[in-house]
């Protein structure tokens, strides 16, 4: 059995990232902290409920956005994409590198944009 997501983060891909810093953090209030790892950086936040808010600066569009992306605590993401292959899924994209781990994008049966995102400390495949 494959492993279940442990939470949920939703994730936007922005043109401008200050500008994205300055309206979600001075109009709605939103407290935004700069992580490193992306170019020229990265924002995270969390909602009171536990619900966090990635936001990454991309040229051009990478599926639409914002996406909901799966955090697998345990690892996995290999042997997850090809359990969803598997079972006739789109793959948009498959496992790459990213910021402090490794995620692939696939689409829900209506066309909507979900991811998995692991810790790179974790391993890949569990099997």
């Amino acid at each position: 059995m494959l492993p279940k997501p442990h939470r949920a983060s939703i994730v936007f891909y922005v043109s401008d990232i200050t500008r994205t810093e300055a309206f979600y953090t001075d109009v709605l209030g939103i407290e935004l902290v700069r992580q490193e790892g992306a170019e020229p950086f990265w924002l995270s936040g969390s909602l009171d409920q536990g619900l966090e808010m990635v936001f990454f600066e991309m040229e051009g569009k990478r599926g639409n956005t914002p996406a909901l992306i799966f955090d697998l605590l345990d690892g996995g993401i290999d042997d997850i994409v090809a359990a969803l292959a598997e079972k006739g899924v789109t793959i948009v994209t498959p496992v790459a590198e990213a910021p402090g781990g490794w995620s692939a994008d696939f689409l829900d049966p209506d066309g909507f944009g979900l991811g998995l995102w692991q810790s790179g400390e974790k391993p890949r495949t569990l099997t």
